[in-house]
């Protein structure tokens, strides 16, 4: 080191300790993990190629390495230094594929993460991934179910007791959940996040709508501050948040429309003072409120076979997830995080296949039961008849008012020999 850099490093008192990249189908988040509060400016040159976002942290240096970052990013070309505008400063410049109208903020530690500062650079970063389909791809008139994975990239969520992060858990059990949804042939599923990536709150909402979703799944893993606590949980919307929720609404008047449909052309008509708007968002907030109760219901009725539940009803509460006012909202909890021997059950993939397949289950006896207009649904399903000790196909047949070949067909049955205790589907004549 030379005697004229000797000055500059004495009159930095903060570092820049690590960086980490996080590309999502939406954006690139970049952290810079910082020793202490940052001081900083920035400015683009979006003139030429290559596109530039240069970050100048004033009484600076840099720890951290810059190798290899943004390899993951389609959107984030790499990040490097360039010389500083003063001694003891810092300047690090991100080479975009693409102009991108970055925000830059300063978020101070928590109990995960030290102070930072944040840079959020909206652009195609990575390509969705997953079991589940992408909104494009949402085009039959399935019942749509929109799974959101709860935290992910630098939001961990809880960490267990053996170090790990529910976004790693809840994410296994979203994928699991939406290729069990999309075999059965009247649904579909959404994956809100399909990566290690982080997605705000309102944006895990909006997508939902976007996907035209007819329910949205929440999934979580609980933690407490002592390991005794254990077993899962299903919440939905406290009232009281709802109606917070509400005024928000009611104030973006540019999303009246998406959201009241065919009542937009006849709000924006006749309603002068407001009075009509608010009793449609009453209305449609109550009917999403109730849907999602009925659905948390039948979700716990199945939870409870495979594992033990915290709380036999659904819980209300005030989860920004839950506040979509028309798309019917359900929060589960999958297990406690924090418990020892819950923590090795939620990282177990059978455990994860279990979880997955009971809230399918879930979610289809909730659709039976409130079958939407023009699904499968809707249709006349056919019945279950368990088979006893005398009865036969033509018995059978006579009793459901059907024919001995529907119901081979039906069952994929090549002879006509029945067991006791055979399940059977009756076709609807």
């Amino acid at each position: 080191m030379s005697a004229l850099a000797w000055p500059a490093q004495a009159m930095a008192n903060i570092s820049i300790d690590s960086v980490r990249v996080w590309p999502s189908p939406d954006k690139t988040r970049v952290v810079f993990d910082m020793s202490a509060a940052p001081d900083f400016t920035y400015f683009t040159l979006y003139q030429e190629k290559p596109y530039r976002l240069v970050i100048d942290f004033k009484n600076t240096n840099r720890k951290a390495s810059l190798t290899n970052l943004g390899e993951e990013s389609l959107l984030v070309h790499k990040i490097r230094t360039s010389t500083p505008k003063d001694a003891g400063s810092t300047r690090l410049v991100i080479e975009l594929a693409e102009k991108s109208d970055a925000k830059v903020f300063a978020l101070p530690a928590n109990d995960t993460y030290g102070n930072r500062l944040v840079v959020d650079l909206p652009g195609k970063s990575v390509k969705r991934s997953g079991p589940a389909k992408s909104v494009a791809e949402l085009k039959e008139r399935k019942v749509t179910i929109a799974i959101d994975a709860g935290h992910g990239g630098d939001d961990p969520g809880s960490v267990g007791p053996s170090g790990n992060y529910e976004k790693h858990i809840v994410l296994k059990v979203a994928r699991a959940l939406a290729e069990q949804i999309n075999k059965d042939p009247a649904m579909q599923a959404y994956l809100v996040r399909t990566g290690d990536y982080y997605v705000d709150h309102g944006i895990r909402t909006q997508k939902a709508r976007d996907a035209k979703a007819d329910l949205f799944l929440s999934i979580h893993a609980d933690a407490f501050t002592s390991p005794q606590p254990n077993g899962a949980s299903v919440w939905v919307l406290s009232k009281r948040r709802a109606n917070n929720e509400l005024g928000r609404w009611l104030e973006a008047k540019e999303r009246h429309s998406e959201l009241l449909g065919g009542a937009a052309e006849i709000v924006q008509t006749n309603d002068t003072d407001g009075y009509l708007t608010q009793t449609l968002f009453d209305m449609q907030m109550d009917n999403s409120m109730a849907s999602g109760y009925s659905a948390a219901e039948a979700i716990l009725n199945e939870l409870g076979t495979i594992t033990k539940l915290h709380k036999h009803k659904p819980q209300a509460a005030s989860f920004a997830v839950l506040t979509s006012p028309n798309v019917p909202s359900v929060l589960i909890e999958t297990g406690f995080i924090s418990n020892p021997a819950e923590e090795r059950n939620l990282m177990s993939n059978q455990h994860q296949q279990k979880l997955a397949r009971s809230i399918y289950q879930g979610v289809r006896n909730y659709f039976m039961r409130n079958p939407i207009d023009g699904t499968v649904f809707a249709r006349p399903q056919p019945t279950r008849h368990v088979v006893k000790s005398g009865e036969s196909l033509s018995v059978l047949a006579q009793r459901y008012n059907t024919s001995v070949r529907a119901i081979q067909r039906h069952n994929n049955m090549s002879g006509s020999v029945l067991h006791i205790g055979q399940v059977l589907e009756i076709p609807s004549t």
